[in-house]
């Protein structure tokens, strides 16, 4: 079994978070795993994606031309990646600011109005954790404990943040289920 994730979004909006986290929860699990960011002028505001391809066997390539999922966060990733997915992959959507879906009816499309969830929660800047928990509900690639486990990992340094990304995780879980 092999997946590969494309994560997508302007620079700022936490892209290369989420595919740190989604790495280490499929290290975690005892997967393969390889994370490619793409860095550079988008730090931000331009455009910023990486990738992060997970397998029970170790991988050939890292380099992947058709993800099996994307998790895009704004409309120009949408619209560049969209295309690019496997047929029956996940493409999250970012539907606080993408009116539009991706128009493939060959995949299994998740829209979440995260910024509005985030907003709710008080801090927008957990968006991110809410699309990531919301994807790895949806897509099942890493178990959902393990993904938790990951984000307080990641926040270990930073105590005082990791309730606020473990309530973001739970909310992204319940708007994913309820879709």
């Amino acid at each position: 079994m092999q997946s590969e994730v494309q994560f997508a979004g302007f620079g700022g909006q936490g892209i290369m978070l989420m595919g740190q986290i989604l790495a280490q929860a499929a290290m975690d699990q005892g997967f393969e795993v390889v994370w490619i960011p793409s860095y550079g002028p988008e730090m931000r505001g331009g455009t910023a994606y990486c990738t992060v391809v997970i397998s029970d066997r170790p991988i050939g390539s890292p380099i992947i031309r058709n993800p099996q999922h994307l998790v895009a966060m704004n409309r120009p990733s949408l619209e560049k990646f969209a295309p690019t997915v496997k047929a029956g992959g996940v493409i999250f959507i970012n539907s606080s600011i993408i009116p539009i879906g991706s128009g493939r009816g060959d995949v299994d499309e998740l829209c979440v109005p995260i910024i509005e969830i985030a907003k709710e929660l008080g801090n927008t800047k957990v968006a991110n954790i809410v699309a990531l928990a919301a994807f790895g509900t949806r897509s099942r690639i890493v178990e959902f404990d393990i993904l938790r486990e990951a984000v307080r990992s990641k926040f270990a340094d930073k105590e005082k943040l990791i309730p606020l990304n473990l309530q973001a995780l739970e909310e992204g879980r319940k708007a994913a289920l309820a879709s």
